[in-house]
């Protein structure tokens, strides 16, 4: 039987699977050892527990174990990306990176810019994806970084990354993504993707709050990085402070799990989705997709409602849990800046809701939320 409040909001974060719940658990009790602590058998089990499960993460990526370091989470990841990058590079060098990313990479871009580095925010199309002509036209003689994301946190559009990795190779630029939002939900392979730094967390997956990792190329040149905590020089001197080791090990067990039904599970999630979408476009008007209509995430739903006020059809909507853009940015009263940069006008912009399906989302879920948003929107259109 279905319960209430139905929950349709896992781009913002899921649930901990139980598996991987069940896999932590002896980490916090009886293996609580420090993995730094390199005297005595409960540091080496938590840190040979830490390798395990760099080693799941690295076979989801299939790349090396080795090029990854564990962080906050992605937003920690992003910054040591951008910042760590640019601070150890020369002086005034150039970021690119767009006006669509999440602001865990725009904010610190923003600060480079203030703090004296050439910043360069190039637009989206309508669709919300990175043009890779674009890209290559705004490399110049002191670009070093660029940043972009491989799905939209929000509109769930994909970005052609191969090809913008590309251009970055033969350009002699590194390229930073934040794929928070696509590992875990679609392939990813990292020895055919030449990217050179990715963002990932497990919460987006899952598995636990406060746990992240950023891959780090480390074939052919050296990847400078100027990092942002020093004390103990932990994750090869890129990461100073002690490892959350239950939540690194729920990481590689969500790795583990995703690894091995991302196939059937996406299958599964793009069909809520599509029955999502085919009974809005059914039963209500003036409804808009936001996003790219094929290349997008299997589980993301982003659209708009013509003639109703956003704030008042969230508020109606009390067993329904959605978002009403990016949850890192909903303390914000301004329209998305995401829609925005797509070209959407205020009034879809505010009146838009995104979807995220999930691993446990049913048919009746789905069929509550068209039934609760018919009602909803009908009633504060008669008003």
């Amino acid at each position: 039987m279905m319960s209430l409040p139905v929950y349709l909001d896992n781009h913002s974060t899921t649930r901990v699977d139980p598996h991987v719940l069940e896999t932590m658990l002896p980490f916090f009790t009886e293996k609580y050892g420090n993995a730094a602590s390199i005297n005595h058998s409960f540091g080496w089990d938590a840190a040979n527990a830490v390798e395990a499960a760099r080693e799941q993460i690295g076979r989801l990526l299939n790349a090396p174990a080795r090029s990854l370091i564990f962080t906050s989470g992605a937003t920690e990841a992003n910054n040591i990306a951008l910042k760590g990058v640019m601070h150890a590079g020369p002086a005034g060098g150039h970021l690119i990176t767009n006006a669509a990313e999440h602001r865990a990479v725009l904010d610190p871009a923003k600060k480079l810019k203030r703090r004296g580095f050439d910043v360069s925010i190039l637009p989206v199309d309508e669709f919300g994806r990175v043009d890779p002509a674009q890209v290559a036209d705004a490399i110049q003689v002191n670009t070093v970084l660029v940043s972009v994301m491989l799905a939209s946190n929000e509109v769930g559009t994909i970005n052609p990354i191969a090809e913008i990795s590309r251009i970055c190779r033969r350009r002699d630029v590194l390229l930073h993504c934040d794929a928070v939002q696509a590992v875990g939900k679609m392939p990813l392979d990292l020895s055919e993707l030449p990217v050179d730094l990715l963002s990932l967390t497990a919460h987006k997956m899952y598995g636990p709050k406060g746990v992240g990792a950023l891959f780090v190329r480390r074939e052919a040149r050296r990847i400078g990085i100027d990092p942002l905590l020093d004390g103990g020089g932990h994750e090869h001197g890129l990461r100073s402070g002690t490892l959350p080791v239950p939540l690194i090990v729920g990481f590689g067990q969500a790795c583990e799990l995703a690894g091995q039904c991302m196939d059937e599970e996406t299958d599964r999630i793009r069909r809520l989705r599509d029955r999502l979408w085919d009974r809005l476009l059914a039963e209500i008007d003036g409804v808009h997709l936001n996003g790219h209509p094929r290349q997008r995430l299997a589980g993301n739903l982003n659209v708009s409602f013509e003639n109703v006020d956003g704030d008042a059809l969230m508020t109606s909507l009390k067993n329904l849990a959605v978002s009403s853009g990016s949850a890192c940015t909903s303390a914000d009263p301004q329209p998305s800046h995401v829609l925005r940069a797509m070209g959407l006008g205020d009034a879809l912009t505010r009146a838009s809701l995104r979807f995220g399906l999930g691993r446990f989302n049913t048919i009746q879920e789905v069929d509550y939320a068209v039934t609760a948003l018919v009602h909803s929107i009908k009633r504060l259109r008669a008003v």
